[in-house]
């Protein structure tokens, strides 16, 4: 036990030289190591505690030390914004220690990190549809855990993002119209798509007159014999925004296109 507390004093001892810091990468006193490495992410100097643990992962391997150093390594990567390295060092963890003490920290923390990692909704989405899939993993593990509602938020928060990239996918081809093919079809059904997919978001009143204008304008390039048809399409789609969204900030608009369209199934 004294010579526990003895190492452990001497490795914080150790943290304030660089030069004691250069000596203790090439120290083979992996007790010691492993007690500077503690210090340091104690201390928040988490490149050197990483530099020092990544050596000794693979000398720990089987020791009660294993373990922490992992989650260490893990949270080290994660404090110093590495997020992708610090997911792929929790998934080892769990991976590793399905039954371990830092299990139900890991998994979050390996959402977490592929939450904060994902890019913005204009790009690939593949990181979101990722990040989701691991948070949602820690919900399936650790119901019960008092990370849950925060887990939850990000998988709203992450949702919300995905819905925006279709929104934005939408309203391109409604910007497009007609141009090399009819986009507003297009439109409709990338829309469409993501009401279905995420009933609940936020953006179902931007998404619904998306719709709306996107099957008005279908009417009002269509060819004779489907005219009149598409024209009561929107009058209908017209009837379902107003319902769903009677003070909507779009209903001036929507007001528009029906009058607009009235008065064509009139003439």
């Amino acid at each position: 036990m004294k010579k526990n507390i003895l190492i452990t004093l001497l490795a914080a001892l150790l943290l304030s030289s660089c030069g004691e810091y250069n000596k203790l990468l090439k120290s083979t006193d992996y007790e010691y190591k492993y007690e500077a490495a503690k210090n340091y992410f104690a201390k928040g100097q988490y490149n050197r505690a990483a530099t020092l643990l990544n050596e000794l992962i693979a000398i720990l391997k089987g020791t009660d030390k294993a373990e922490e150093s992992l989650y260490m390594l893990g949270m080290s990567y994660y404090n110093q914004n590495d997020y992708q390295t610090a997911a792929q060092t929790f998934t080892q963890y769990y991976n590793v220690y399905p039954r371990g003490t830092f299990t139900e920290l890991a998994r979050f923390h390996a959402g977490k990190a592929l939450y904060l990692d994902t890019p913005e909704p204009r790009l690939d989405q593949s990181g979101t549809y990722n990040a989701i899939q691991q948070l949602q993993m820690f919900l399936e593990y650790f119901p019960n855990s008092a990370k849950k509602d925060e887990a939850q938020n990000m998988i709203f928060a992450l949702q919300d993002k995905l819905v925006m990239k279709e929104y934005l996918s939408a309203k391109l081809y409604y910007n497009l119209g007609n141009y090399l093919g009819n986009n507003y079809e297009s439109c409709v059904i990338t829309a469409q798509n993501a009401l279905k997919d995420y009933p609940y978001t936020n953006m179902r009143e931007d998404l619904s007159i998306l719709i709306l204008r996107a099957k008005y304008e279908m009417a009002v390039f269509s060819v004779e014999d489907k005219r009149e048809e598409r024209y009561r399409e929107a009058v209908d789609e017209y009837y379902a925004f107003k319902n769903e969204f009677p003070e909507s900030k779009y209903m001036k608009d929507a007001d528009r296109i029906f009058k607009e369209a009235q008065k064509i199934l009139k003439d």
